[in-house]
């Protein structure tokens, strides 16, 4: 049985139907049925599934904005509901934890994220809670292995965007804000669209399609005990991402830079030369076909959030 905590959310969608289409057996948790936070929900969750492997896709998340508003909550909420269900896997001998990781993790000051370099100096500010709390489960994985034997996966995974993303202006990452942004523009037929910062930074990109092959990649791979980079070390700048968003959705006015705003980490591509080695994984989904994808799929969902 494949156990897959927070599969109502926009990753958990893709990788339930994922599952779905390989004809696996899975079972679904959502936050309604199992508060992870909490020890006692946690733990009569996995006694009642007993999974052979755990798909951990429950996380307390928002864009940069969101993360400073709410540091302490994305601090203690993930801390909680990670060592809840590490301890769960452990007390019931879960064979293995599937486990995917914002690239935020990396040192801020890196252009390049490779393995190695992880704890190479201090990450960015704009994401210190999210990914500090992030960055303790690699630690706890190496623990709960050397001590109980645990075997984690742990897949650090670029900037995921695509259908069932989240759009709204408090919790959305920059595509779903911006495709949100021009689709609104559009309709009301605004006269620019602004976007928050310089738009220099630089972000690689993972549809959310791509991420739900890897990891399902990782259900029968080989064990490794450390970090492994899902990515193609190709990034678009955010000011490059809000053109070709603006081409797509047929959009013809301008585009206006807020300069009062942060920017974040400056350059974020991930080097996926070992996922493709040991998931021989690679990505199949051009950006800007996905960037299509995911208007197509807004346009039909636009009511909830326009």
């Amino acid at each position: 049985m494949i156990l897959v905590l927070g599969s109502n959310g926009f990753v958990g969608k893709a990788m339930c139907a994922r599952l779905a289409a390989e004809k696996r057996v899975y079972y679904a948790s959502t936050h309604a049925e199992c508060d992870l936070r909490r020890e006692e929900d946690t733990r009569a969750l996995f006694e009642k599934v007993q999974p052979e492997v755990v798909i951990n896709l429950a996380a307390f998340l928002g864009g940069v904005h969101f993360g400073y508003e709410h540091a302490a909550e994305m601090f203690s909420n993930n801390m909680r509901m990670q060592i809840n269900i590490l301890d769960a896997c452990r007390d019931t001998h879960v064979k293995r934890l599937i486990n995917p990781i914002g690239s935020c993790v990396y040192p801020g000051a890196l252009d390049m994220y490779t393995e190695s370099k992880l704890w190479d100096g201090p990450m960015h500010q704009s994401v210190l809670a999210f990914a500090t709390a992030k960055k303790a489960f690699v630690v706890a994985s190496w623990a709960y292995h050397k001590q109980y034997g645990l075997d984690v996966m742990n897949l650090v995974m670029s900037n995921m965007y695509g259908p069932a993303d989240h759009f709204d202006p408090v919790r959305s990452h920059a595509v779903g804000a911006l495709i949100r942004k021009f689709v609104q523009a559009k309709e009301k037929q605004l006269p620019a669209v602004t976007v928050l910062g310089s738009g220099k930074p630089i972000r690689e990109w993972l549809y959310v399609e791509d991420a739900a092959d890897a990891l399902y990649r990782a259900i029968g791979a080989e064990p490794y005990d450390s970090i492994i980079n899902i990515g193609a070390a190709k990034g678009y700048s955010i000011q490059e991402t809000a053109e070709l968003i603006k081409e797509l959705v047929g959009y013809d006015g301008e585009i206006v830079n807020d300069l009062s705003q942060m920017d974040g980490a400056l350059c974020k591509r991930v080097d996926g030369t070992l996922g493709n080695k040991l998931l021989n994984w690679y990505p199949q989904t051009e950006f800007k076909e996905g960037l299509r994808k995911t208007i197509e799929w807004f346009d039909l969902h636009k009511e909830e959030y326009i």
